[in-house]
């Protein structure tokens, strides 16, 4: 099996509604892997488009920079979190460069990609076309203000950006102008009768999202604008200069590139016997409903156009409510996923979501209430009690010797054989009703332990054997319950494991442990405070009110890049070699030497601030770069007639721009 989860966008923090996604990708995983199948669990951060290009601008920084650091980020949050990924990747990676490719060379091939001009918003200012996004105006249809291009909070109409009543760039605030450019579409219409049979047929997507994607048939499927022009932070298309993908092009295109990149590091795994039409491997999708059309219409469509198979099931998911409202930043219930992390333990997440997770797209409420209630009663009270209760005494009375039959074998031929129907319910995704059946058998043995009383039969004489029968079967029951809730807890079942001294395994309990020892006893796991929670919400508001972006550092960090010039601007600026005849220190200044530059048929005198990182012997014989034409500076040391290139952010540290050597005094710089 490949398994995927959504990539997550580049340019800002994992919170607790990614989270649901991974979790549940995860204990399916996990569960897979328990029943012995071979799965290739990847994911990537997606980490194209305007959006990013903007950010890094923003924090003065290299795109490429910015999104290391956001993937680093990432991953430790998913690590935090158990999440079992075989590989992470990025879309910004030569393994997705070149199947994108690939793929757009095998679409236009086959006729499905068309070109045609289009009239776009753009930004006079920044000088680029506008995404609709990052067009803000008066909604044309109930007149509410700001808002975006595509489509309105205030009234839910959509719309064209060119649409908007007095829209401004959400860039730099300018008024955008309409122009015109050579875009490429991808014909999707071309697909409408196969991708209709594939939705209803296949058994690849879910009932509820089946019927969505017919309204979008009887809506009439639309030709897709698969092109973004310069500048934007993305692969260049084939043969366009200027013009890039598309995010979404490349972004499904990154679950392929994600897993060529585990297959380079790995070496045993064929790529192509997971993606060519007859492959049967199973390739399952786990994504939320917001990218549903994506994922069900334009990514099978591509596959199909390209030659590649399709997804065996694309696993949609609803959206996390927090105390039965969307998350919010004000009241601190929109919570990152590092913040959850530094006050609790990640698994009490994973068990509450799986114990409210099923198959169906339904959103889910994180009542922190709930939650504190739900795992202090089943994990502690029901789960870990189980254990607790019974090892002290088989510590303390039999050296943690279980004894050597199973004195209830019925009752653990009941919790053995839930198998099957926990098996079923994990399958098929409806983890909830695993967890009520894994938490109705807790109960029975819970009952089972109350109505045998061991701390009454440890009072007694010559009860021992009994003793040791009634806390053996509790390990045992508490044995059997732990292998159900691996895929969950994964953590809890090592600690347990540490305790049996086994490794657990879906078809290891079919029989009881005798005569077998177990290791001293210790705590497994901790009860939530409510303190934790309270802490957790008060750190959200702190961490959400500094919106603080990833750490980078580095030159651009320290100095940005300044507002994008034209290209006409760029070539009026007249760079020359020149040959440094003479340095001499300039006695009223503290930071200037006055250079005599040779330029091949004249002289310039030029003072530069360089003081501070050379001696004037040293530079004379040197060449370095001059702007020619700049306008004579008349200064109190005399007149400045250019200026020399230097790197560096000052003092000490100073470089002048020294050309290789064959270059010669009076050369352009190109």
């Amino acid at each position: 099996m490949l398994v995927t989860c959504a990539l997550p966008y580049a340019n800002g923090s994992i919170h607790l509604g990614h989270m649901l996604e991974h979790i549940q990708a995860d204990i399916w995983v996990r569960y897979q892997r328990m029943r012995g199948h071979q799965v290739h669990f990847i994911c990537a951060d997606d980490a194209h488009g305007t959006p990013i290009m903007l950010k890094a601008q923003q924090m003065g920084v290299t795109p490429e920079a910015m999104i290391a650091a956001v993937s680093q980020e990432h991953q430790t949050d998913f690590a935090g979190f158990n999440i079992s990924f075989d590989n992470y990747h990025s879309t910004h990676s030569d393994e997705n460069r070149e199947l994108a490719e690939l793929i757009y060379g095998r679409l236009k091939a086959g006729g499905f990609i068309k070109g045609r001009t289009i009239t776009q918003l753009f930004d006079p200012e920044k000088s680029m076309f506008l995404p609709d996004r990052f067009v803000k105006g008066t909604c044309p249809k109930c007149k509410s203000p700001e808002q975006y291009g595509d489509n309105c909070d205030s009234c839910g109409a959509t719309y064209s950006p060119t649409e908007l009543i007095d829209p401004k760039s959400a860039v730099s605030g300018a008024t955008p102008v309409m122009k015109d450019s050579e875009h490429f579409f991808f014909d999707l219409p071309q697909f409408e009768q196969w991708l209709s049979g594939w939705v209803r047929s296949s058994g690849a997507i879910q009932e509820e999202m089946a019927n969505k994607m017919q309204e979008w048939f009887e809506s009439g499927l639309q030709q897709w604008d698969i092109t973004r022009d310069a500048p934007y932070f993305g692969f260049e298309i084939p043969g366009a200069p200027g013009k890039y993908f598309y995010v979404w092009l490349d972004a499904p295109i990154g679950y392929m590139a994600s897993f060529k990149n585990l297959c380079n590091k790995r070496g045993d795994i064929d790529f192509d016997s997971y993606w060519r039409k007859d492959s049967s491997a199973e390739l399952y999708h786990f994504i939320g409903k917001d990218i549903a059309y994506f994922h069900c219409l334009f990514w099978p469509s591509m596959l199909e156009g390209a030659g590649f198979r399709q997804p065996t099931k694309v696993n949609v998911h609803g959206y996390v409510t927090v105390n039965g409202a969307k998350m919010s930043k004000s009241k601190g219930t929109f919570i990152k996923a590092s913040t959850y992390l530094n006050h609790l333990d990640p698994e009490c997440l994973r068990y509450y979501y799986a114990a409210k997770l099923n198959s169906r797209i339904d959103d889910l409420d994180l009542n922190l209430d709930d939650f504190v209630a739900r795992v202090n009663a089943d994990v502690v009270n029901k789960l870990v009690n189980l254990a607790s209760r019974n090892a002290g005494f088989i510590a303390k009375r039999f050296d943690g010797k279980l004894a050597a039959t199973c004195t209830e074998p019925e009752l653990y031929a009941e919790f053995a054989s839930a198998r099957a129907s926990i098996s079923e319910a994990y399958e098929t995704r409806e983890f909830s009703r695993a967890i009520r059946e894994i938490m109705a058998l807790a109960d029975k043995a819970n009952r089972y332990v109350d109505d045998k009383a061991p701390w009454v039969l440890a009072k007694k004489e010559g009860m021992d054997d009994e003793l040791q029968a009634v806390c053996s079967v509790g390990i045992n029951l508490f044995r059997v319950l732990m292998a159900y809730l691996k895929p969950v807890m994964p953590k809890l079942a090592e600690r347990a494991e540490a305790f049996l001294g086994e490794t657990l395994s879906w078809d290891g309990i079919a029989a009881p442990l005798v005569n077998h020892t177990v290791a001293p006893f210790k705590a497994l796991f901790s009860r939530i405070e409510p303190a934790r929670i309270e802490a957790m919400i008060e750190a959200s508001k702190e961490d959400l009110a500094k919106e603080q972006a990833p750490k980078v550092t580095g030159p651009l960090a320290d100095d940005p890049i300044s507002d994008t010039i034209s290209y006409e601007d760029f070539a009026k600026i007249d760079l020359r070699v020149a040959l440094i005849k003479k340095a001499e220190a300039v006695p009223e200044a503290d930071k200037l030497l006055k250079l005599q530059l040779d330029l091949g048929g004249e002289t310039r005198q030029v003072f530069a601030g360089i003081k501070s990182a050379y001696n004037p012997e040293d530079l004379e014989g040197k060449l370095t770069v001059m702007v020619a034409n700049l306008a004579p500076r008349k200064m109190r040391f005399g007149m400045s007639e250019g200026m020399v290139l230097a790197a560096g952010p000052g003092g000490k540290d100073l470089w002048i721009l020294e050309p290789q050597a064959g270059a010669q005094p009076g050369m352009r710089v190109k």
